[in-house]
């Protein structure tokens, strides 16, 4: 039977303000052990901030990371997912879209988790090598 992607993903996951300043999205994301963060406005998904775009569009392009919002960098209206799709439709958009996270809404739009290629490798294959990097402890 093919699994869901509530059954893989990852719930509450880590929220930003549009209005977050860079340099406290990077403080969120490195007590957090993660490489990223959902942007979100009045609790409504707005766009995706990398430890990348941080790199790449903040701090490459002379920007101010205490006066840059997150909302001036991120990735705007990013592809989602559904708690219900076949995990098989996430890989697909994935694939597709050359993304390695899917923020997941449910049917209200409202956020409910996310789902990562470590999510999905863990699923796929959990002795692989990726799986098992997905699975260690941030900073190990």
């Amino acid at each position: 039977m093919t699994r869901r992607v509530h059954e893989v993903m990852t719930g509450n996951p880590v929220t930003v303000e549009q209005l977050t300043s860079l340099a406290e999205a990077a403080r969120v994301m490195r007590d957090a052990g993660i490489g990223d963060v959902l942007v979100v406005d009045q609790g409504r998904l707005r766009g995706i901030l990398t430890d990348r775009d941080i790199v790449v569009r903040g701090l490459a392009e002379d920007r101010d990371p205490a006066e840059t919002t997150v909302g001036a960098i991120c990735t705007a209206e990013p592809v989602t997912v559904k708690p219900g799709d076949h995990v098989d439709e996430a890989v697909d958009l994935m694939r597709r879209h050359a993304l390695r996270r899917l923020p997941v809404e449910n049917e209200d739009r409202e956020l409910v988790g996310i789902v990562t290629l470590g999510d999905l490798e863990v699923e796929r294959d959990p002795g692989s090598p990726l799986a098992s990097i997905a699975a260690a402890e941030p900073g190990a």
